[in-house]
């Protein structure tokens, strides 16, 4: 980023940070703010300097916060900062791990071997995606087959439907696989670019950086030398430094940024899983038995991935899966409902 950019961002930063400490409703958190406005004030001040020589006229003129800016600043005010940590972070607005819901199992560090220690092993969202793109499979896909079903009739008609059937599941998987695949690439590349100008804020004003940091940790119930003792050992270390700026000040772990490749295989694979299970049973037999075979191997499929939801919400099992049951199983009665009276209209 040039120095007209980080300037500029600087200066946009003590707007969002006035907005927040404006309308934080917590007097410790509003003070963080206010106090994390004053050090983007400094931060700004250092790269005015190197402009002066540049371009006097430019450092001259007015702040005039960007259209973006003020659109965040009404969320915010709106909203409240909680509800909206996730856009602030996009902004490269610090502190908005104090929202964290999870800050018990969130500690701060006390060394620089602890940075990063509580982040590894973070599969969970992996296989989260993958139970729920299989659900969206099995779902989708048994609903175009049973809503061609009833438009076309079961018997003599297995053909049409094994057609359907694989038309969905590739249609369907190939769209999954894209739309994770331009999500995640996006989102990646959003915080690449957080995270570097991160690194050139380190390069470019440690002690400011430190001090930052040094604010979120005594918001968090440090004393203030403890505060300053830790942060002061951290930014000692840029490595560590950076790595720890970008979990404290943006929420960001550097080493779990995701994948887009691996992200739309994923997606692909566990969507087709799923969309197989209702087709599955076209290519073995035909007729009404082909018909009852897979709306039982559905249902079947149905209860497993909402009982595996469970996991994820820490509700019961059983009553998981028979929620996805019939949730399931009404989209199908809807779509083959839809499907026999198309059918009917059009013969």
């Amino acid at each position: 980023m040039s120095a007209r950019g980080s300037w500029d961002k600087e200066r946009e930063s003590v707007y969002l940070y006035r907005v927040l400490a404006e309308v934080e409703p917590d007097a410790a958190r509003s003070a963080l703010f206010e106090r994390l406005a004053r050090e983007a004030e400094s931060q700004a001040a250092i790269w005015a300097k190197g402009l002066q020589s540049e371009s006097p006229d430019v450092t001259a003129a007015p702040f005039v916060p960007s259209y973006r800016a003020r659109v965040v600043a009404r969320l915010v005010r709106r909203f409240g900062p909680r509800r909206t940590r996730a856009v602030l972070s996009a902004m490269k607005v610090r502190g908005m791990s104090i929202y964290s819901t999870a800050q018990v199992g969130h500690p701060i560090p006390t060394s620089v071997k602890d940075i990063g220690r509580r982040h590894r092993g973070t599969g969970g969202a992996n296989l989260r995606a993958i139970v729920f793109g299989a659900n969206d499979g099995l779902v989708s896909n048994a609903s175009l087959i049973l809503g061609v079903a009833g438009a076309t009739g079961a018997d003599g008609q297995s053909h049409a439907l094994v057609i359907s059937g694989i038309a969905g599941l590739l249609a369907g998987a190939f769209s999954m696989a894209a739309g994770e695949y331009v999500s995640m690439a996006s989102q990646r590349e959003m915080f690449e670019r957080q995270i570097e100008a991160e690194r050139d804020e380190l390069a470019e004003y440690p002690e400011a950086e430190a001090a930052e940091l040094s604010l979120i940790y005594q918001a968090r119930g440090l004393s203030r030398d403890d505060a300053d003792r830790i942060t002061a050992s951290i930014v000692a270390h840029p490595g560590y430094a950076l790595d720890t700026l970008a979990r404290e000040e943006l929420g960001l772990d550097p080493g779990e940024l995701g994948s887009p490749w691996g992200a739309a295989i994923a997606s692909f694979a566990s969507f087709a899983i799923g969309a197989f299970v209702p087709l599955a049973p076209f290519l073995l037999a035909s007729g009404r038995p082909a018909l009852w075979f897979s709306m039982a191997a559905t249902a079947v499929a149905l209860f497993a991935v909402g009982a595996s939801i469970s996991l994820f919400t820490g509700r019961e099992a059983a009553r998981g899966g028979l929620r996805m049951f019939l949730i399931g199983a009404a989209a199908a009665a809807a779509t083959f409902c839809i499907g026999r009276l198309l059918g009917v209209s059009i013969g």
